[in-house]
């Protein structure tokens, strides 16, 4: 059988990532450099020759824009494409769409589980969780076991149904702290590492495991780049008479 990989993307860039709030279930547009960010995503992986199985993204507006993007791009529109709610981002509660640093420097840091610690990566996802469980005023937060599952659940069923259509490879749309979580449940000692939007994290599935190959790779955005410059240097300028 062959093997089952995903190929994970975060979104590409939106209003609230720009000015940054904090988005979790609330829901921004790319932006125009956003969209031109998954354009090079296409484009890079068009290059890298991946053939695609399958398409999966959340059920957010951001990621499936930048999925439309990206098939286009990489010209395989005519894959089957599911949305998935179970890998949307995490919920903030009542403080989704606040401003980043009132959430992560001003309220979190009152909870219990920064008490004594200065650096956000050095907080487990788990306390995470709870912090924001802890401040948020609606209770529409998730505890960590629901986050958890709804989040592990997801990324298993994305990967069974590539695996028992006899494997190969799925591109996947998420957000980057479900990516993070994702990767913390796969391996809790692994260094928390900043998924930047358009990157792509991949992981292998077999006999049940999860096994991370790359974080957050930046170079099919960096070649999809270099396409675009290359192209736009071969078109004629019209040059006056």
């Amino acid at each position: 059988m062959t093997k089952t990989r995903l190929y994970i993307a975060r979104h590409g860039k939106t209003m609230f990532n720009t000015i940054g709030r904090a988005q979790g279930w609330s829901d921004t547009p790319l932006t125009k450099t956003g969209e031109e960010g998954i354009r090079e995503l296409g484009l890079g992986l068009k290059d890298a020759a991946i053939p695609f199985q399958a398409a999966f993204s959340s059920d957010s507006g951001r990621t499936m824009l930048t999925m439309e993007i990206i098939l286009r791009e990489s010209e395989q529109a005519f894959i089957p494409y599911t949305r998935d709610k179970r890998i949307r981002e995490w919920c903030f509660g009542s403080l989704d769409g606040a401003y980043d640093s009132e959430l992560f420097l001003g309220v979190l840091p009152r909870t219990k589980a920064f008490q004594g610690r200065d650096n956000l990566r050095d907080i487990p996802y788990s306390e995470l969780a709870q912090s924001i469980v802890e401040v948020d005023t609606a209770n529409w937060a998730e505890p960590w076991e629901v986050l958890r599952k709804r989040i592990l659940d997801g990324f298993e069923a994305i990967a069974l149904s590539i695996q028992n259509a006899g494997g190969g490879n799925a591109i996947v749309v998420s957000h980057g702290m479900t990516i993070g979580t994702f990767l913390w449940l796969i391996d809790p000692q692994h260094d928390k590492q900043y998924i930047d939007n358009g990157s792509v994290t991949v992981v292998d599935y077999e006999d049940g495991q999860f096994t991370i190959k790359a974080i957050g790779d930046m170079s099919y955005r960096y070649r999809g780049r270099e396409i675009i410059a290359a192209t736009a240097a071969q078109q004629p300028t019209n040059q006056p008479d």
